[in-house]
């Protein structure tokens, strides 16, 4: 007996399945949209600012 198949793996933008040539995505649209979103910066990972030098001491 033969261990269960892993399932397909899904595109990480429209949810069908992998093509090997554009891992992990399934085809150059998806890999374009994708690429788009991190030049808008909708992928942006929030964080918190550092003060500005100077600011918050005091003398």
């Amino acid at each position: 007996m033969s261990a269960p198949r892993p399932e397909a793996r899904k595109c990480a933008v429209c949810g069908k399945p992998q093509d090997n040539k554009f891992k992990p995505f399934c085809s150059k649209r998806c890999a374009d949209v994708d690429l788009s979103r991190w030049l808008k910066g909708s992928y942006a990972i929030p964080a918190e600012e550092p003060p500005e030098f100077g600011e918050g001491e005091e003398g």
